[in-house]
């Protein structure tokens, strides 16, 4: 005997992108938007009986996302994401959860003879924020917010030493190193009753992704760091003190290594310890230390 234990579809690599136009500044205000969706609910029988009749398409999905995204605001995108999430609930009465995630691709507006173009924009990086929202019936909305892609670098303020020696160790131990990374740290906000009180909430999505960023980077910046655990969880203590709603915090570091290189074979140039200024950045293979921290 077998059975379908878990269930769920949708659409996936939703393009969305939109434009608000400020006629009385003469301005446009631009959100470009990668969105998936999906649905979990009375569905096995779509599975296990060939029967389409539970099935909404992931093409209507696809339609859904655009006409949300005109009727509604697409900004901040915890809002845009509890919406989508809470109408596929709310339609479908076989629908019992609906996952929405978005991946907000920047766009940053141009200065232009040293004043900010009014339709003009650039991406002046590869980081991304980003969203994922589920609406489950009887249980509201939770969302975890997140910053993604965010690549820093620091030259010096960095060692790691005192770890395990034993016969399987050859890592040196260093008092001041290169530490670079790609930063994905996300928080997962209190479980919110229902839609209303996501709105209720929106100026606070802003303030807590601008100083989640702003923590993050300065912690980065300012920490003499004795690891990359110890300095990841400082930013994760920053973050629950600064956002009272939030109530986990989570960060993926992955190492970008860069080593020193021995020029010691040719005449003698010295290229290591305190001498070093060239470097080989490395790929892989590489550490990666991820924590959360609760309250």
């Amino acid at each position: 005997m077998v059975q379908l234990t878990t269930a769920r579809y949708g659409k996936d690599n939703i393009r969305v992108y939109k434009v608000h136009r400020d006629e009385q500044a003469g301005t446009q205000d631009v959100v470009e938007m990668t969105v998936g969706v999906l649905l979990q609910g009375d569905i096995e029988t779509s599975y296990t009986q060939a029967d389409n009749s539970v099935v909404v398409a992931t093409d209507t999905m696809k339609n859904t996302v655009y006409i949300l995204a005109k009727q509604h605001p697409v900004s901040p995108p915890e809002l845009f994401g509890a919406i989508v999430a809470s109408h596929f609930v709310e339609k479908y009465n076989h629908i019992r959860s609906a996952q929405v995630k978005i991946i907000v691709h920047k766009w940053t507006r141009m200065t232009v003879d040293g004043k900010p173009h009014p339709h003009s924009f650039l991406r002046d990086g590869a980081d991304t924020r980003n969203v994922e929202a589920t609406a489950t019936e009887g249980k509201g909305v939770d969302i975890r917010s997140a910053i993604a892609g965010l690549l820093v670098l620091k030259s010096t303020g960095s060692a790691f030493h005192g770890f395990i020696r034993d016969e399987y160790a050859t890592l040196s131990e260093v008092s001041d190193r290169i530490l670079s990374t790609e930063v994905d740290c996300g928080w997962v906000w209190e479980t919110f009753n229902a839609l209303k009180d996501v709105e209720a909430a929106v100026p606070k999505f802003d303030e807590a992704w601008n100083g989640a960023r702003d923590i993050t980077t300065s912690t980065f910046a300012r920490d003499e760091s004795a690891s990359v655990q110890n300095t990841m969880y400082k930013m994760c203590e920053q973050i629950l003190a600064a956002v009272p709603m939030v109530k986990a915090v989570d960060y993926s570091l992955p190492n970008k290594h860069y080593f020193e290189i021995d020029l010691s074979w040719h005449k003698g140039l010295k290229n290591t310890g305190k001498d070093a200024e060239v470097y080989a950045p490395q790929s892989n293979p590489n550490g990666l230390i991820q924590c959360t921290v609760s309250r």
